[in-house]
């Protein structure tokens, strides 16, 4: 079993910016590649960005390209994702992923996720 723990979120203003962190524990977390998912109210749960066990590779929604930026520690267990440029149509429910895989690739469909976080708000009003 692997653990995930969301943090970061909030309430922000438009422009503005937040970092999530999610911290990972239960097993080896450089055997995981990581994704970063949304939820908003009423609307399915959407990819945002993932990166791939080493760090080596990322891939990103064009909805969040060029503000978002994902990263991860494999000595803390974390992955982190940097938000800039936040908009309203920001606002979610942030999760984090796992996948089991030593491969360089990353995931962008919930399905493919073998474990998730319990998820942190992002708010950015209008």
């Amino acid at each position: 079993q692997v653990q995930l723990v969301e943090s970061g979120g909030g309430l922000v203003q438009a422009g503005g910016s937040l970092r999530l962190s999610c911290a990972a524990s239960g097993r080896t977390f450089s055997n995981y590649a990581m994704g970063w998912f949304r939820q908003a109210p009423g609307k399915e749960r959407e990819f945002v960005t993932a990166i791939s066990w080493s760090g080596g590779t990322t891939y990103y929604a064009d909805s969040v390209k060029g503000r978002f930026t994902i990263s991860r520690d494999n000595v803390k267990n974390t992955v982190y994702l940097q938000m800039n440029s936040l908009k309203s149509e920001d606002t979610a429910v942030y999760y984090c992923a796992a996948k089991y895989s030593r491969l360089s690739g990353v995931y962008s469909r919930v399905g493919e996720y073998d474990y998730w976080g319990q998820g942190t708000q992002v708010t950015v009003p209008s």
